[in-house]
């Protein structure tokens, strides 16, 4: 959710438009050329157009750290998009010198970029989910026993949550695209069934959409309202944003919402895998990357599954050119 002194159409265009803009399109084609060479049976080729690719992911999002960090001033976000760069540079150093089971955590972001760009540059898709985001999040103050109305946002979108001075209104980043994103691409990238696999997404975006509506109600009505407006955030927030942030906004949005969506992530895995044993692969190869350390999740977190044995999710057996 941004406030309304901000500027959407200048954050969206970071995406849209620009040097961010080539960088991420290039590490997406180059994912997907990853994937199709894998199945394909072109491993060796696979490896290396698959370390290219994390390459240019990895700077892609060093390119995103002035703006979280300097711009949006979320410090969550800016240390997860500087942390991308070394991560993703040791991920294609792993997958060139080898690691094949890499290949899946590839085909992954891959899967990702096909869920999430789309949202991102066609018109139609984006002004339908913010603007059917917007309608369900006033609901629900309406339900809290507030009704400020919509109104045209800045970003020209029926989206504005229409309180007499400072208010907030949704952007795509608030409709929950990003989260969906992600754990669609985790389960098209996995080999399984597909009744399986279509019911770990709808168990997976129904959570994130209820969720994010529940944000996007708490942020629309902590920061007009000024529910954190105290001594303590107000030193907090200018201490960590500068003056010239609405606290109630910052303190809502930067620091609570963005710590509780990160658990919300966490919660919603461990949901899912219990439908989708097949996702332990994606997380195994997360989790290498982030410590060096091999697991196997599944022995340790998964149910029992009284369906049958979970299908294989590794990546193609290395093969020639």
């Amino acid at each position: 959710m941004t406030t309304e002194l901000a500027a959407p159409l200048a954050i969206e265009s970071l995406w849209a438009t620009g040097t961010r803009n080539i960088f991420v399109w290039a590490a997406i084609a180059a994912f997907l050329l990853t994937a199709a060479l894998e199945l394909t049976g072109r491993t060796r080729t696979a490896r290396t157009t698959g370390a290219a690719a994390w390459v240019v992911f990895g700077v892609f999002w060093l390119l995103m750290f002035p703006y979280f960090a300097f711009d949006a001033k979320s410090i969550i976000e800016g240390v997860l998009s500087l942390a991308g760069l070394p991560l993703s540079l040791y991920a294609a150093y792993l997958l060139y010198t080898g690691r094949d089971s890499l290949l899946i955590l590839s085909r992954a972001v891959a899967m990702m970029g096909l869920l999430y760009l789309p949202a991102m540059t066609i018109p139609a898709v984006k002004v339908f989910l913010i603007e059917t985001v917007a309608q369900q999040a006033h609901f629900g103050m309406e339900l809290l026993g507030y009704s400020p109305g919509i109104e045209t946002g800045k970003n020209g979108y029926q989206s504005r949550f229409a309180f007499e001075g400072y208010s907030t209104y949704i952007v795509l980043s608030c409709t929950g695209i990003g989260s969906i994103s992600i754990f669609g691409g985790a389960i098209l990238a996995v080999r399984a069934p597909l009744a399986r696999k279509a019911k770990a997404f709808a168990l997976a975006v129904g959570v994130i959409w209820i969720a994010n509506l529940a944000r996007n109600v708490f942020v629309g009505l902590a920061a007009p309202l000024g529910w954190f407006d105290y001594p303590i955030f107000n030193t907090i927030t200018d201490t960590l944003a500068g003056e010239s942030m609405v606290t109630s906004f910052y303190v809502s949005h930067h620091l609570i919402s963005q710590t509780l969506s990160v658990l919300a992530l966490v919660g919603i895995t461990l949901l899912v895998v219990r439908v989708l044993p097949e996702l332990f692969a994606v997380l195994d190869e997360i989790l290498f990357v982030l410590t060096g350390t091999e697991y196997d999740l599944q022995s340790e977190l998964a149910p029992s599954n009284d369906a049958g044995t979970v299908g294989q999710v590794d990546a193609a057996d290395p093969g020639d050119d």
